[in-house]
């Protein structure tokens, strides 16, 4: 079996739909001259051209390949770039992993997770990230985990102290919402130039036991997310722009998160976010993979979770009801009472309609650009 090319699909949920954010979701698919082609998803956000040209860039390579040979195609691709891949480049290799995983889960009749050794445990729990007035719908779907961001929406025009009380006062309300046994994940979204602003709020927040603190700071500073980590008891979690091996292996030195939450799509895909579990695992560090794209990246994840020991919960940032999912998709993870169920299809488990993937078609979106109140640019 040889991989004949490839082909790039832009999926904008809001073209049509009106229940999903505007943002260009990237999928690949890789066909082969067995009539087998696989899916996959690349993180993209705003940078959805850029990723496609990357992908067809990767093309080249891969023709005339065994897709079966995942290893020997990832690093080939990996190590012939001589300096470093940036996260447009990365993404593409992602997706591209996966959609080799998924010919080969389908050549050989199994599911992904199989293939990597089987399952160590039967179901994987997952969260749901919403906003704070999206909350009750979460929770109403059977959801036992959320996550939202606690700054108020227009941060950006107020004085600290505001933004400080509002924050605390959004977690306050957000627990009183959910009561005692819903689990809240906090994400500050990396907001924060210095480790003082998310040490306060944390200590603040502490007496509502949130189940973590997301990036706090930007996790390119692995020391100062080691400083707030010694100022709270709220765990603390990050690690989705990680998206390289020196990187990640710099934020498990400083030991600085307790949770690890990589991104499948954007740090090298399946196996390398396993094998990132694998170093995270011996310093006790646990996994829970970042997902904010659609249903692909979620079953890309299923079949990470299945697998690493050191795993905790999962983030659904996809509501799989919405009419795009049901369009575009044949099969989406399957959630119910706050648990995802390991699917037993071939492969990734979940196939593209080309078709229906047109009505949803490109449309430039460029990520909010954010102002400070002295008209500084600010961290969104």
């Amino acid at each position: 079996m040889k991989i004949t090319h490839i082909k790039v699909f832009h999926v904008n949920p809001a073209q049509h739909v009106a229940d999903d954010k505007n943002l260009n979701l990237v999928y690949v698919k890789v066909y082969t001259d067995e009539g087998i082609d696989g899916l996959g998803e690349a993180f993209a956000t705003s940078k959805a051209q850029t990723s496609e040209a990357a992908l067809y860039d990767f093309e080249r390579m891969l023709k005339g390949k065994d897709p079966t040979e995942v290893l020997r195609i990832w690093n080939t691709y990996h190590r012939s770039s001589r300096f470093p891949l940036g996260t447009v480049t990365t993404g593409a290799l992602s997706a591209v992993e996966a959609a080799l995983w998924d010919i080969t889960g389908k050549a050989a009749g199994l599911p992904i997770y199989k293939m990597l050794g089987g399952p160590v445990r039967d179901k994987i729990q997952v969260y749901r990230s919403t906003s704070l007035d999206g909350i009750p719908a979460a929770i109403e779907r059977g959801f036992t985990g959320v996550k939202f961001s606690p700054q108020p929406d227009d941060y950006m025009d107020k004085p600290w102290m505001q933004v400080l009380d509002e924050s605390v006062d959004r977690v306050r309300r957000a627990r009183e919402l959910v009561g005692p046994n819903v689990d809240i994940g906090l994400d500050w979204h990396g907001r924060s130039l210095s480790p003082h602003e998310p040490i306060q709020f944390a200590k603040a927040v502490e007496q509502y036991r949130p189940m973590f603190l997301e990036e706090p700071v930007d996790t390119d500073t692995p020391a100062s997310y080691a400083e707030i980590k010694a100022k709270t008891t709220i765990p603390i979690a990050g690690g989705e722009r990680t998206i390289n091996r020196e990187q990640m292996r710099e934020i498990m030195e400083h030991r600085a998160v307790h949770i690890f939450q990589p991104d499948p799509s954007a740090c090298g895909g399946i196996m390398e976010t396993i094998r990132w579990g694998a170093v995270a695992e011996v310093h006790q560090i646990m996994l829970a993979p970042h997902n904010s794209l659609g249903p692909v990246q979620l079953a890309m994840s299923m079949h990470i979770d299945a697998c690493v020991p050191n795993f905790l919960v999962q983030e659904c940032n996809v509501n799989l009801d919405s009419q795009w999912v049901k369009d575009l998709f044949d099969y989406v993870p399957v959630i119910e009472d706050s648990f995802m169920k390991l699917s037993e299809r071939p492969g990734l488990g979940i196939e593209l309609n080309e078709e229906a993937a047109e009505a949803y078609a490109f449309e430039p979106v460029d990520r909010k650009v954010v102002i400070e109140r002295d008209g500084g640019i600010g961290l969104f």
